[in-house]
């Protein structure tokens, strides 16, 4: 089990002490990215209070956050079909019986 790092982070102009088992510098691209979210939030709206800014921009990663899901569900499935595909052609092949291996299509020997 891995240790547990405190780190700072400064978030909506506010600085905050996480303890988290993650990478210190993991944790302060996440708090960067909510940051940055509820910057562009404020800045699309005007003046809005702190936990409304909050509160949209973790909707609105959220939201990005469900999409990706969605979108990897998606290639998911199409990897599985391809794949599905693949490996019918590859048993087929396979079952087919190979035309050098049957001594009716064999030529004349050479000799």
């Amino acid at each position: 089990m891995s240790e547990r790092a405190s780190v700072t982070v400064r978030i909506a102009g506010e600085e905050h002490t996480i303890r988290a088992n993650a990478e210190p510098e993991y944790t302060r691209r996440c708090a960067k990215l909510v940051d940055d979210r509820i910057r562009e939030i404020r800045s699309k709206s005007g003046l809005i209070e702190g936990h409304k800014a909050a509160i949209l921009a973790a909707l609105s990663i959220a939201d990005e956050y469900f999409q990706a899901q969605e979108e990897a569900g998606r290639t998911r499935a199409d990897l599985d079909g391809r794949a599905a595909a693949l490996a019918s052609r590859i048993q087929a092949a396979l079952a087919e019986p190979e035309a050098d291996s049957d001594p009716e299509n064999e030529g004349p020997a050479e000799g």
